[in-house]
């Protein structure tokens, strides 16, 4: 099952540059089905009950965001994981892209 994060009503801000999601040896990593390269975005997410920062990760071209961009973040998902005693939640988007407009309320 896919759990999806609405972010219609959330204000999300790029805190920092995309980079390259690296494995442990320091060599990008690549999704498995299609071998599209894959980056890591941290945003800042704010709604009426606070902000969070997150990092999201995304496949294919690197986002063309920068820093203080608001985003429009098409199909966050959030990925439950367990590992050695550790766990936590990632997150992945089909994009990362600047946002027209004014940011949301």
């Amino acid at each position: 099952m896919k759990l999806y994060v609405d972010t219609t009503s959330k204000q999300v801000t790029a805190s920092k540059d995309p980079e390259p999601k690296n494995d442990q040896n320091g060599n990008q990593k690549s999704e498995k089905n299609t071998g599209r390269l894959m980056w890591s975005t941290q945003v800042f997410v704010l709604d009426e009950n606070g902000g969070e920062v997150i990092t999201i990760t995304t496949a294919g071209e690197k986002p063309g965001v920068k820093v203080g961009d608001f985003l429009a973040v098409e199909q966050l998902e959030a990925i439950p994981w367990a590992t050695n005693g550790r766990n936590g939640v990632a997150f992945r988007a089909v994009s990362l892209k600047p946002k027209t407009g004014s940011p949301a309320k």
